[in-house]
């Protein structure tokens, strides 16, 4: 039967699509022929430069006589004014003949998504193996849209495919960030397409500058982890060598590489803290245009596991110590109890201003100091005290309770340690509930991890706050008509805040004494309009906003990793069938009998998601991809798959194993005695 789709725009010079006919984890196109060797059979076998590198960004442009163009014109003019006329419509609808296939992945998740009642259940037992796969379906829904539509680009609306590069030529943000979501997944065709183009057309000698934080979790991240996984994992998307005689991954470590001694000029400063930018044809830094040149204290704190990785790999010392650097300068700052100010000078090597907070600027820093102790096989103690220093800080000056429910959450401090507390929550600080889990079993499950002869209350008080902000986070999206998080939640307390540290104050570190299981603070959660809690939270016009964020999740994912409850299985559940219903860009497909169906073309994020249908804003971020359908698939997938006692996720979820650091690789440096709060040098003035 044939069918007739209405789309948004014409695709462009559209590659082939993957489709499969099976529900299994089987790769997609596992039969796909191998990639032509023209260029290597074209200049032999040297390889004294990379093939890649000298691949055009683009093909030639085709120039049309300059006569020709007011004809050409003319008759585009009355072909759209017919076009008008006839369709009595606009201009981003149009008909265009598809053919669909019976297993159509967008067509299939929008009927099924309608089958299932307002919780995403649906009849008969729970299948976690089939709820993976649903997951891997939007997958391929996201990517054929983009692989259709907006392929190469690094931004891609799927709404109205609009598409821009952040440099000319790309920077592969969308291909590369998904790179390894596609191993884990084994869609074998998709990523032989993606590696067809980073080796043909992915340079980084642009003369423009970048991000150097967002440029290494996620591009230098991505390339990081699809070397490992193509290594590790060799079973995963199977695909043929670039050129003859190089084996798959080098593709991969050698594009690292390239991008990591750019970066590396972001780092030359007077104290070793990195410029906020960096500009990858001359390799130097630029500081930020819009803090006086301060850097944000959580992008030059979270490049660690990246390059500290690409110094394992490689052997040069130099990118160890360059990042280590940083980390020394931070901890010679003495920060009250273990709490950073969100800017820092990279001249001076001073924190800047007062404001704490572990939202935006502040949250990675923390998150990378547990797991730079994790990801070096637990050699590097200082990291494991920076890590509670900085959590008995939490627990002491953030950790907040609303004032109905005893909802746990994590304030801000604008003013600094002293100053009033702010009851504000990005969506970002939910990593931390899973964050802390993880820090305080290692990644062991939480049933062996209090086998251990070393295992005290303060872990059991861990396990406790993990728990609780998790239940907070959860309630961020069921306060929304969606049933997703806005951007910031605001949460109501009592006038006199009631403090973690004030209701469970810090338990001493016994090691002989028997650690006491605490329960629950706050009650369970409702749906009921009527149920207390509701009125505890509040959500602003202005922050109503989703963005497809994965912080929530990503601690869902460590929750059922350490604790074993199904609970947080259930509420990703919840959070996936949300995102399919509310945030999917549906498209009419018509058969030869004029019946209309829909199908999902892509997903998107959203303007409001506190009201239906939501109202959205046209963009797909990378991290949709990249970490939210990733954890997704995790959270559903075995434990064992990806185990967190052997790896340690990037703050991109870009997997890279834990290893033990020899010879030049290690810390280098020692903690100085620390001062009293109220001596030496404070932060400079914003």
């Amino acid at each position: 039967m044939s069918f007739q789709a209405r789309q948004t725009v014409r695709p462009l010079d559209p590659p082939p699509q993957y489709r499969t006919t099976t529900n299994t984890l089987g790769g997609y196109g596992l039969s796909a022929p191998r990639m032509p060797q023209t260029v290597t059979s074209y200049f032999g076998n040297d390889r004294a430069l990379p093939m890649y590198k000298d691949k055009p960004y683009f093909a030639p442009r085709r120039t049309v006589p300059r006569r020709r163009w007011k004809l050409i014109l003319n008759v585009l003019g009355v072909c759209t004014l017919i076009y008008l006329w006839y369709y009595k419509g606009s201009l981003l609808s149009w008909n265009t003949t598809a053919p669909y296939d019976a297993q159509d992945k967008g067509l299939e998740l929008w009927k099924w998504v309608q089958s299932l009642d307002d919780t995403g259940a649906s009849k008969g037992s729970v299948d976690w193996d089939e709820r993976r796969e649903k997951v891997r379906d939007a997958f391929v829904v996201s990517w054929e849209d983009y692989e259709k539509n907006g392929w190469g680009y690094d931004e891609y609306g799927p709404m109205t495919n609009k598409r821009r590069n952040m440099v000319e030529g790309g920077m592969g943000w969308i291909i590369v960030d998904a790179l390894d979501t596609m191993i884990l997944m084994n869609l074998t065709k998709p990523v032989q397409h993606a590696r067809e183009w980073i080796h043909t057309s992915l340079q980084y000698n642009q003369d423009h500058d970048v991000n150097t934080f967002e440029t290494t979790i996620r591009m230098l991240g991505g390339l990081l982890s699809a070397h490992y996984l193509s290594i590790k994992h060799p079973e995963l998307a199977q695909i043929t060598d670039d050129d003859v005689g190089a084996p798959g991954e080098d593709l991969y470590i050698e594009k690292a590489t390239d991008l990591a001694d750019r970066i590396l000029g972001a780092f030359d400063t007077r104290s070793g803290i990195p410029l906020a930018s960096v500009n990858l044809n001359k390799s130097e830094g630029i500081p930020a245009h819009n803090s006086g040149g301060a850097s944000s204290t959580a992008e030059a704190t979270t490049v660690q596991l990246e390059f500290k990785y690409m110094a394992k790999l490689t052997g040069e010392s130099e990118y160890w110590t360059v990042v280590e650097k940083v980390m020394e300068v931070m901890d010679d700052l003495q920060p009250q109890d273990g709490l950073v100010p969100i800017f820092i000078n990279p001249d001076s090597g001073k924190f800047k201003g007062n404001e704490i907070r572990l939202g935006s600027r502040g949250d990675s820093y923390y998150e990378y100091l547990i797991k730079q102790y994790l990801q070096t096989s637990e050699q590097e103690p200082v990291y494991k005290e920076m890590w509670d220093e900085s959590l008995q800080g939490i627990r002491k000056h953030l950790l907040a309770f609303t004032q109905k429910a005893r909802l746990m959450m994590v304030a801000e401090l604008p003013s600094g340690i002293g100053g009033n507390l702010h009851p504000k929550m990005d969506h970002l600080v939910c990593f931390l509930p899973g964050t802390i889990a993880l820090g305080a079993t290692g990644g062991q499950p939480l049933s062996e991890a209090r086998k251990s002869s070393s295992w005290t209350q303060q872990n059991e008080d861990e396990i406790l706050i993990s728990r609780e902000l998790m239940k907070t986070c959860w309630a961020t999206y069921l306060a929304t008509e969606t049933g997703l998080a806005g951007e910031i939640t605001y949460f109501k307390l009592d006038k006199e805040p009631v403090m973690m540290a004030d209701k469970y104050p810090l338990a001493p570190s016994n090691a002989g004494s028997t650690p006491k299981e605490l329960q629950s603070i706050s009650g369970p959660l409702t749906r009921s309009d009527s149920d207390p809690w509701r009125s505890d939270l509040s959500i602003h016009t202005a922050d109503r906003h989703n963005l497809q964020r994965p912080e929530t999740v990503e601690s869902l994912f460590y929750m059922y990793r350490v604790t074993g409850d199904e609970i947080y299985r259930e509420w990703g559940w919840e959070m996936f069938v949300a995102f399919v219903r509310h945030t999917a860009v549906l498209e009419e497909v018509y058969d030869e009998e004029g019946q209309a169906q829909k199908r999902i073309k892509g997903f998107t994020s959203l303007s409001n998601a506190d009201t239906i249908p939501p109202v959205t804003r046209d963009n797909m971020e990378s991290f949709w991809m990249a970490e939210t359908l990733k954890y997704l698939y995790l959270l559903f997938s075995d434990r064992d798959f990806i185990s967190l006692e052997e790896h340690v996720f990037n703050t991109e979820a870009h997997p890279f194993p834990r290893f033990k650091p020899a010879g030049d690789l290690k810390t280098g440096w020692t903690r100085k005695p620390r001062s009293a709060p109220d001596s030496g040098s404070g932060p400079e003035s914003l």
